[in-house]
């Protein structure tokens, strides 16, 4: 879970006039990914998902530059760009003008895991699934760093569909460059079934037209989801 400093916090139902307030305290790149990623956030306020936005003064070593959090019953949307090296390569093989819709879509991927978390349902399999199979090693450590890895391959897979049901709902003339950006970033896994190596659900999204017509983009991922969940990992 990533730390989170006082500089810079506001809930996103007071997202718009606190940039405005603050705006001599983002960076360009910090005010271009929240106007991006306020299509989501104002549906995800609609929704009353208690999402607070954090900015960090300096990234961290190891955080990456745009992710979600959980601390106090509260979702954490927190930006590490400052002296963050991904925050300026992440999008830098795409033109500009075809960036913003990729925030928008790695918005809605925060979102979804901030849904999940707000049902109760983190790291939660499907009504009617169990797990199934056994792994077995001397080493317990390495059994746990195992389930981790699963659980959060799962969670990946889950709001990877979102992003993408969200595209096709908004956007479905942007879905193949959307899908190919995201794929390209799962496809550069250092292992295979890594902790977001997300292609089993990807390779069920080739298309956005394989979304069905529920009533939001975390419904329309469910079923997606549960179809993956049937493939062995």
């Amino acid at each position: 879970m990533p730390k989170f400093f006082p500089t810079l916090l506001m809930s996103f139902a007071t997202c718009a006039a606190a940039m405005n307030a603050s705006a001599a305290q983002l960076t360009p790149t910090e005010t271009r990914w929240l106007n991006a990623a306020t299509p989501v956030l104002n549906y995800a306020k609609t929704l009353s998902l208690p999402i607070d936005i954090i900015v960090q003064p300096q990234a961290g070593p190891n955080d990456v530059p745009f992710a979600m959090g959980f601390a106090d019953g509260r979702c954490k949307l927190v930006l590490s760009m400052r002296g963050n090296a991904n925050a300026e390569t992440i999008l830098a093989d795409v033109p500009d003008e075809r960036r913003d819709v990729l925030i928008e879509a790695m918005t809605a991927h925060e979102v979804g895991h901030c849904w999940r978390y707000a049902q109760g349902n983190w790291h939660a399999l499907p009504a009617g699934f169990t797990e199934v199979g056994e792994e077995f090693s001397d080493n317990p450590e390495l059994l746990a760093l195992s389930k981790q890895m699963r659980e959060t391959r799962r969670e990946e897979g889950y709001s990877d569909l979102v992003a993408l049901a969200w595209t096709q709902h908004y956007h479905p003339d942007q879905y193949g460059h959307v899908y190919g950006w995201l794929r390209k970033v799962r496809d550069d896994q250092p292992v295979s079934h890594g902790s977001h190596d997300t292609r089993t659900w990807l390779n069920l999204a080739t298309r956005g037209d394989v979304f069905g017509r529920a009533a939001s983009p975390f419904d329309q991922a469910a079923t997606l989801w549960s179809a993956g969940l049937l493939v062995h990992e």
